[in-house]
C-alpha cells in the first residue's frame, strides 16, 4: 500500500514563489510507486487549497482561477487519521487522507517551525527538522549565538531590534561602526538574500537598516569580508547520522549573493529552476585544509542546532587570511540541494527517500519517549475543600 504524502508548500512569506519552485521539482522526482502525493498549497493569505491543477506550475500565474478550482481545506488529526476537509459548503467532506508531510516551505511561516509546531500539535510524522531547530535555523542571531557557544566559526557582528533603532538611532549606529566598514544588513529571519544590503559609509547603512526593518523587528549587522569567496555544502541525517554532500562555489556579479542570482537564472524553455539555476562551480576550488575544515564545520553545525533531513550550509571564506566561516543554516534549502546530491552520485528520488525516511525515524525516536504521567496532578485541586477552587472562586467576584 502507498504512503499518503502532504508535500505543503506556498505560504505567507517573500519566498512564496521560490517554495512553489522548489516543491514542484521535488514532487516530480518523488517515486510514485511507492507514495501518493498529495499536494498542499498555502496561499499568501494563509489559505489551504489541494487539488491535482496545484502539479502544473502554470497554474499558478492565475491565482483566481486557482483558488476558483482547487478545493479549499483544513488538515486535522480525527482518532489518529490525518484528514484534509473541505472547508466550504453545507457538508464538510472529506477530500483526502494523508499520512505524512513533506514540508517545502521557505523563509518564514514555514521554514521558522511555525508549520512544524502545527503539525507537532495535530501528531503526524513529517519530513525535515523539527520546531526547535527551524528556529534557530531561520534566527540567524539565535544560530550565531548557539554556533558560537560550539566553537564554530561565524564573523563578528552586531544585533539590535527595529524599536532600538527607532528609540536612538545613533546609539544603533556607533555600536555598528565599531565592526568597520563595510558592513552587510540583514533582516534577521529572511532568506534568499532579501533585504540584504552591503553598506560602505553611515548613510549607506542607515538606508541598509530601513530596507530590513520592513523585513523584521530582530535586524543582524555583520562585519563584511573583503576578500571573499562564498560556498555551500549540504548535510544530509539527523543527530545520530550525516552525510555530506560535494561543495559548491557560487558565483555572482555583485558584492554579495543575491536574490535574482539564486532564482532568476533561468532554464530550459523558460522555466525557472530556482536554487538550481545560480552560477556555480562543482566541486568548488578550495585548498584541501579548507574544505576539510568546512566539512567538519558543517557537520557540527547540523549536530549543534539539531537538524534533521536536509540542509544546506553556507560558508564565507575570507581568501586572504584563508579562514571559513558558517555564514547560515537553511533548514528547509532552495531546490532542497538535490544539485549537490547528483553531484555524489545520490539522485533525486534517492534524496526525497532518504529524507521520507529520516523522518519516519525521527517520528518512532520520538513516540518511543515518555511524553505523558500517569500521575493526573490536577486531583489535588478537584472536591469542595481544595484552595485550588477557593482561589479561583474569589477571581470571579
Amino acid at each position: 500500500m502507498k504512503i499518503r504524502l502532504g508535500v505543503i508548500f506556498g505560504g505567507r512569506s517573500v519566498e512564496h514563489e521560490v517554495s512553489i519552485i522548489t516543491a514542484i521539482q521535488a514532487i516530480n522526482k518523488i517515486d510514485l510507486l511507492k507514495y501518493e502525493v498529495v499536494p498542499i498549497y498555502i496561499a499568501k493569505d494563509g489559505r489551504w487549497y489541494t487539488g491535482k491543477m496545484l502539479l502544473d506550475i502554470d497554474i499558478y500565474s492565475d491565482i483566481d482561477l486557482l483558488k476558483r478550482y482547487a478545493k479549499e481545506v483544513v488538515l486535522y488529526n480525527r482518532d489518529g487519521r490525518y484528514l484534509l476537509q473541505n472547508k466550504k459548503g453545507l457538508f464538510k467532506s472529506v477530500v483526502n487522507e494523508i499520512d505524512m508531510v513533506l514540508p517545502i516551505m521557505h523563509g518564514t511561516n514555514g521554514e521558522d517551525g511555525t508549520l512544524q509546531g502545527y503539525l507537532e500539535t495535530i501528531g503526524i510524522p513529517y519530513a525535515e527538522s523539527n520546531v526547535y531547530a527551524s528556529v534557530v535555523g531561520q534566527d540567524k542571531i539565535f544560530m550565531k549565538q548557539i554556533l558560537k557557544e560550539n566553537n564554530v566559526n561565524v564573523v563578528k557582528y552586531k544585533w539590535f531590534f527595529d524599536t532600538d533603532y527607532m528609540n536612538d538611532a545613533s546609539k544603533v549606529i556607533h555600536d555598528i561602526e565599531k565592526l568597520g566598514y563595510p558592513v552587510i544588513v540583514k533582516p534577521a529571519t529572511l532568506g534568499s538574500s532579501v533585504g540584504i544590503t552591503v553598506c560602505h559609509d553611515e548613510l549607506e547603512l542607515r538606508e541598509g537598516i530601513q530596507e530590513a526593518i520592513k523585513y523584521d523587528t530582530k535586524i543582524l549587522v555583520e562585519e563584511m569580508i573583503t576578500n571573499l569567496k562564498e560556498v555551500n555544502i549540504s548535510v544530509l541525517g539527523n543527530y545520530e547520522h550525516q552525510e555530506l554532500s560535494v561543495i559548491e562555489e557560487v558565483g555572482t556579479s555583485h558584492e554579495l549573493l543575491t536574490y535574482e542570482d539564486k532564482y532568476m537564472g533561468g532554464g530550459k524553455g523558460g522555466k525557472l529552476q530556482g536554487m538550481a539555476s545560480a552560477k556555480r562551480i562543482i566541486p568548488a576550488k578550495i585548498e584541501k585544509d579548507i574544505e576539510e575544515d568546512i566539512r567538519n564545520m558543517a557537520i557540527k553545525t547540523f549536530r549543534s542546532l539539531n537538524s534533521s533531513g536536509v540542509a544546506r550550509i553556507d560558508f564565507l571564506i575570507d581568501t586572504k587570511e584563508k579562514v571559513a566561516y558558517v555564514n547560515e543554516i537553511n533548514s528547509i534549502p532552495g531546490s532542497l540541494s538535490f544539485y549537490l546530491w547528483e553531484k555524489t552520485s545520490k539522485p533525486y528520488t534517492e534524496l526525497l527517500e532518504d529524507m521520507i525516511s529520516l523522518g519516519i525515524v525521527d517520528y518512532k525516536n520520538k513516540k518511543a519517549k515518555t511524553s505523558t504521567f500517569s500521575t493526573n496532578i490536577l486531583e489535588g485541586f478537584s472536591g469542595s475543600g481544595s484552595k485550588g477552587l477557593k482561589g479561583i472562586k474569589g477571581l470571579k467576584k
